[in-house]
Order: C-alpha cells, then structure tokens, then sequence
C-alpha cells in the first residue's frame, strides 16, 4: 500500500499529464476544425458519433451536449452498426469517428459502408496516419504525448483530449446558431437547471397569497392577517393600491419598542417602500431580489394590480438554488 504522500504524487502527476494534453490542443485549432464546424451548422442532417470501448463513452457524452445546444445527435456503436444499426443513418447526416490509433477493425469495417452510403466522414483522432484519418474528409488531431496511466495503456489523457475538442465543437456551433438562454430552456424543461431558465411566479400562482389590510388597519387585525396567510407578511393597502407591506419582523421590532398597541395602525409601522416584482417575471429573478434585499417575501403585481405575496420558502422549495 502507497503512502498518503505516494497517492497524493501520483494524483498531481495524473492531473498535469492530462491538463498538458488539454493543453497542446490549442494548437490542433486549424482549418480542419473550421471546416468541421462549418460543415455541421450548414448540414440539414443529424451527426452520428460512432466509436468504440473508451472512445464509445466520451461519444454519448459529447451526443448529450450536442443535443442539449441545439444539434440533433446520435450514438452509433461501430460494432453494432454493421449488424443492423447503419438504417440509423438518413441521407443528409455526417458521421464523425472518434478514435485513438484509428486503426481498429470495426473501425475499418465500417468506414466503406458509409462511403458507399455517401455520408461525410469526419473524425477526431490520435493517428494523423491511420486507416480513419486518410478515409476522412475532414481529420482533427487529439493525439497526446502520453497517458495518464503509469503504464502509458489505459485510455486517460487521450479520452479527456476527445472529449475537450468534442466540446470545442459543441460550443462553436453554439456560437454559431446564437443559441440564447431561451433556446437552452427549450432542451432543459426539467431539474432546477430548466426552473431557473424558464419557471415564472405565474406557473406559480397557486402558492401565491394575497394577505392585505388598510393603512388603518388595528395591530390585532395585522396579527391575524400574517398568521392566517403563513407567508410572514401582509400588504397594506388603500384604495386597492400598494401602500406598504408589513412583515413579521416589523411586529417584531415594534414589541420591542413597548409602543401602546391599542392607538398604533397599520400605517404606523409599515414599509411605505415594499419592493415588488411583475408576475411574469422569472422565479429565479425572485429569488435574487430577495438575497440581494436581506428580505424573504415580495410583492406580487400584474401590471399595477395586487396579485399577492410570494415567499423565499416557496422558491427554495422548487429547487432554484
């Protein structure tokens, strides 16, 4: 058993063989790279990702980003794909190989039924000479000096190097179809990373409360009205307009004064400054008002009309942070 001193050696040394490799990519960025960029965000097709062992699961990985920005992908297993798989594979589609030595016999199998089929081929390779480089229309070099593995064997260095070139495409494309924070919305309905893109205090309404008194409203009246609610605070209004708000902090903050509670009103305690926030407004938007106020609940409006009082409980709820 290695020594804490030992493990922790060769973990710095595994982290800079890979960030090295990461490294002389900035290098490999040449017309190639362009080309395949260009070639994909004009195609009226899908890219087909083929690969095998290490290389097959940076390929779904980097499928998943390409499909989540915007460019409609596919994993095609290179074993597979002469079995039955190649029907995946529709006319106007490009199929990238990805692969370290370029020379595997499934990889070689499989490259002339997609000539014949009239597919580009694109790769990203560590072998500027080998079978899939010279079959390529288009070749980006990922090859790395060594492997993170002691015995320069298991693929380490040469996996991270695919999949950062792999995310080099996915983002220029990105740039490239000026894919807004919206569109992100669309692939990302779910989890908290789709709710903070596109869940309003309108989709939740229902958790809205509409707490409300007079300026002249009694303290008793106020107690009962933030209890009732469960929200921490009522609005004060008065001519069905915004006034003020009243939170349970400023009951608070008035016991303390020892204030005769039988002549004070609603008025004489309020907020006459409440901050509000339009109901069709982003949660998350809510929710950065409320940190960046030192507050918890926030006026709800739709247009100049009360609607009611949204609490931070709700939002964290959701999952927002």
């Amino acid at each position: 058993m290695n020594s804490i001193a030992d493990i922790k050696k060769i973990a710095k040394e595994t982290i800079a063989t890979e960030l090295a490799a990461v490294s002389n990519l900035d290098n490999r960025i040449n017309n190639d790279f362009v080309s395949v960029v260009k070639l994909i965000f004009e195609s009226k097709g899908r890219l087909i990702i083929t690969a095998i062992g290490k290389s097959a699961n940076i390929s779904n990985k980097l499928v998943a980003t390409f499909n989540s920005t915007g460019q409609p992908s596919i994993f095609l297993h290179a074993s597979e794909a002469i079995h039955g798989d190649l029907g995946n594979i529709q006319r106007d589609d490009i199929v990238m190989f990805i692969s370290n030595s370029g020379n595997t016999s499934e990889i070689k199998a499989l490259i002339p039924y997609i000539k014949k089929m009239g597919n580009p081929i694109v790769s990203l390779t560590g072998n500027l000479n080998s079978f899939l480089a010279s079959s390529s229309k288009y070749t980006i070099d990922v090859s790395v000096e060594k492997e993170a593995c002691p015995n320069n064997l298991a693929p380490t260095s040469s996996t991270t190097a695919q999949l950062v070139m792999g995310d080099a495409i996915a983002v220029a494309l990105l740039k490239c179809k000026k894919f807004s924070n919206k569109d992100f919305a669309r692939f990302h309905p779910g989890g908290s990373l789709g709710k903070r893109l596109h869940l309003t205090l309108f989709d939740l309404s229902l958790e809205i409360t509409m707490p409300a008194v007079k300026s002249d409203a009694k303290i008793s009246e106020v107690i009962l009205t933030i209890s009732k609610n469960r929200v921490g605070a009522t609005a004060v209004l008065d001519n069905n307009k915004i006034v003020g708000i009243i939170t349970d902090g400023d009951l608070r903050r008035m016991l303390s004064k020892k204030l005769n509670l039988f002549t004070i009103a609603a008025k004489d305690i309020m907020n006459s400054k409440p901050k509000k926030i339009a109901v069709s407004e982003l949660a998350v938007n809510a929710l950065k008002i409320m940190e960046e106020n030192n507050i918890s609940q926030l006026i709800v409006m739709d247009n100049k009309k009360y609607l009611g009082i949204i609490h931070m409980q709700t939002l964290l709820k959701e999952g927002l942070i």
